[in-house]
Order: C-alpha cells, then sequence, then structure tokens
C-alpha cells in the first residue's frame, strides 16, 4: 500500500460546486486533474489536500 497526498488550488466556481486544480510535483504528471467539491463544503477554500491510499 502507499499513500500519496495531492494539492489543489482553487480554479472556478460552477452552479453547486467548485472546481479545483491539481498543483502537480515539479517533473511529474498530474494524478486526479481537476476535482469538484460542493459548495457547502468547499465554502471560500482557495487550497485543498486529498490523501490517496493505494492498495495492491
Amino acid at each position: 500500500m502507499s499513500k500519496k497526498i495531492v494539492t489543489f488550488e482553487y480554479e472556478k466556481e460552477t452552479k453547486n460546486s467548485v472546481r479545483y486544480k491539481e498543483v502537480p510535483e515539479p517533473g511529474q504528471a498530474p494524478i486526479v486533474g481537476s476535482l469538484y467539491v460542493q459548495k457547502w463544503f468547499a465554502g471560500n477554500c482557495k487550497e485543498l489536500q486529498v490523501s490517496i491510499d493505494k492498495k495492491e
């Protein structure tokens, strides 16, 4: 099992959600890309971190 923490920054608001774009580590490709989070949870947050556990 490996664990990765992915950082996202605010991109734009849609009708009911907020879109965040991934900030990849230098020299690496994005893992997730874009992430949509519901407005009721995101609020006015400008940066998110998501933990991904890869189980093999």
